[in-house]
């Protein structure tokens, strides 16, 4: 008789072949643990090519999830449970396995084949000296899904296909979760494929049963967390960026355009955006970079919320647009979904190392507001911030998000439209005598002049402008006014900032912990640790990264160390130390993983002041 041991927290990653279904399998899990009430956060972690080497670890498809009834800032370090379809999974990620975890091994996938394609020698088979301090359930998954689907007029690789189901439902077995969620999806997925739905069926319930056919086995349950009241859904932070676009256009009064080019991990957001039309949003799969960019230049002239996405690749190819929607002052959001580079890179794994590239990428002097979003379910807001200050200040506006918040996923609140800011778009509605395209009002921004509007005829282009006419000028006093007033416009746009506030800690300490992007919940975990332990450790995380906020001095100033953890070779560190002339310690990773608390922890502790 299995016994169940209440658990605060647990984090489970799922490994196998890019066929194996491995996102399906996590996603599922991360769907069913969200009804259940508790708070998650995942992380998928997959090839980039599209038929990845088979039973190689280069091939191997991740997804991490780590949910909990306490809440859950990170999707966890070193994983609990390894879920491991084949010998390559095993050996990418045994390593990182906790003491004391448990691993669910497919044994069919550790026959010679599978250990030659995976590194090790033929008789080498890692089942056969386990670690002392780990937990194994060696299943032939294989063979025993094939069995639940014998009387099926099935194929063996058919068959097969659904086997992550059987892993999937020994796992919910395992954690106390119901497979009633799981089922349904087969039923709207599979509906007009009536096999295949009895296949998938068939083999969850196999995988939950064999569970409980396990004499002694011990399962867990993970009790809801307690969440503040609302209504809630789990997203990623694709999904969360292209709905904040949507209700920034519902409270601004405008069209949604958008306009992209299919690239990982950003060609989702064309994907969301498309399934809403019933909002007026009008999307446009553009055949290169340059012409999306264009298109979404031409709709912020004609007065819509102009939007267009992207990663490090397709900004280089955006950069001349981005410079003439900046010399017209147009609106416009330019959403850049960081990843591992330079050039091709590393198309599926993330990075922060395009910070550079928002602040400095541009011919001529051409500053830019650029913010970024720390969560997927940030995203959200930080879309609505972007399309907020692109159109109160008739700028282009960079937002940065990566391959790990574009994917990773938890849970989201549904926030009331009443409770979001208004968005006022500078909208023209008539000439007068005096009408100048190009005069400003006392934040520097000029009004939107909208064509087809009588008396509002003005010259658009890419020359330099006459500063209030818009004509075009070649003086070069009027050249080196124009920069200025440009600039000067995007400076006035932190006046608009929220005050700087300390994620945690006291105004003064020993080392202050500062991030940008998806640092926040890795920092967050070290920081309370920290904490925890006595140091004087304090948190404070950018969401405003040009310009900076005025008020970030005091708080730089009032630690002794500052440390700033990035995932590139030390890009705000430069920007923080030459804004501000404080000796900050960067803290770089650039492996196309997210940091681990832990990695953090220790290097605040290494900075502590020894007297």
């Amino acid at each position: 008789m299995s016994t169940v041991k209440e658990l605060q927290k647990v984090t489970i990653h799922f490994a196998g072949d890019s066929g194996d279904g491995i996102q399906l399998a996590g996603s599922q899990f991360t769907n069913t643990t969200a009804l259940a009430g508790n708070d998650l956060s995942t992380f998928p972690d997959f090839p980039a090519e599209i038929r990845a080497p088979i039973g190689t670890v280069a091939g191997v498809s991740g997804f991490q999830i780590h949910f909990g009834s306490v809440e859950i800032d990170t999707p966890g370090g070193r994983p609990d449970v390894l879920v491991a379809m084949n010998a390559a999974a095993y050996r990418k990620n045994i390593p990182n396995l906790k003491s004391g975890g448990v691993v669910i091994a497919n044994t069919a996938g550790f026959d010679k084949r599978n250990l030659r394609l995976a590194g090790y020698d033929d008789e080498e088979n890692p089942l056969d000296n386990k670690p002392e301090e780990l937990q194994f359930y060696e299943v032939d998954i294989t063979k025993l899904n094939r069995e639940a689907l014998k009387d099926l007029k099935m194929s063996p690789r058919e068959k097969d296909r659904s086997r992550n189901m059987f892993a999937l439902g020994f796992v919910y077995f395992l954690y106390s979760r119901s497979l009633e969620n799981t089922l349904q999806f087969f039923q709207d997925k599979f509906k007009s494929k009536p096999e295949v739905l009895e296949a998938n069926i068939r083999s969850l319930k196999a995988g939950y049963n064999y569970g409980d056919t396990i004499e002694a086995l011990q399962r867990y349950r993970v009790e809801k967390a307690r969440l503040p009241k609302g209504e809630y859904r789990n997203i990623t932070g694709n999904q969360a960026l292209a709905l904040g676009l949507i209700a920034a256009a519902q409270k601004a009064q405008l069209d949604l355009f958008y306009a992209g080019y299919p690239i990982t991990p950003a060609s989702d957001i064309l994907h969301e955006l498309a399934r809403h039309k019933n909002f007026g949003v009008k999307t446009f799969q553009a055949e290169d970079e340059i012409a999306a960019i264009t298109a979404a230049i031409g709709s912020a002239f004609a007065g819509g919320l102009a939007v267009t996405a992207t990663s490090g690749p397709g900004m280089a190819l955006k950069t001349e647009g981005l410079g003439l929607v900046l010399m017209l002052e147009l609106p416009l959001v330019v959403v850049n979904v960081q990843r591992g580079g330079p050039s091709t890179g590393l198309p599926t794994k993330t990075e922060q190392s395009d910070l550079f590239q928002a602040l400095y990428g541009r011919n001529g002097e051409a500053p830019v507001p650029v913010i970024a979003a720390s969560s997927p379910a940030d995203c959200f807001n930080a879309a609505l911030e972007a399309a907020k200050m692109a159109i109160e200040h008739m700028t282009p506006v960079i937002l940065l998000s990566d391959g790990y918040l574009a994917n990773g996923s938890e849970p989201w609140a549904f926030p009331k439209s009443e409770a979001l800011p208004e968005i006022s778009a500078p909208v023209m509605q008539a000439a007068d005598e005096n009408y100048l395209p190009y005069a400003r009002n006392h934040a520097g921004v000029r009004q939107w002049a909208l064509p087809g509007t009588p008396g509002l005829e003005h010259r658009v282009g890419g020359l330099e402008k006459e500063d209030r006419t818009g004509n075009v000028s070649y003086d070069p006093d009027n050249h080196q006014k124009m920069v200025e007033l440009r600039a000067a416009k995007v400076s006035a746009v932190a006046q608009n900032y929220t005050p700087t506030t300390l994620e945690q800690g006291e105004p003064e300490g020993d080392v202050l912990v500062v991030g940008w992007g998806n640092t926040k919940g890795a920092i967050k975990v070290a920081v309370s640790q920290a904490r925890a332990a006595g140091l004087a450790v304090g948190q404070l995380h950018l969401r405003n990264l040009h310009p900076l906020p005025s008020d970030l001095e005091i708080y730089l100033k009032g630690y002794r160390r500052v440390l700033v953890p990035e995932l590139n070779n030390g890009q705000l560190v430069h920007v923080l130390r030459s804004q501000f002339l404080v000796d900050a310690q960067g803290f770089d990773k650039i492996k196309g993983q997210p940091f681990l608390a832990e990695e953090i922890l220790t290097k605040i502790k290494e900075l502590m002041p020894h007297e």
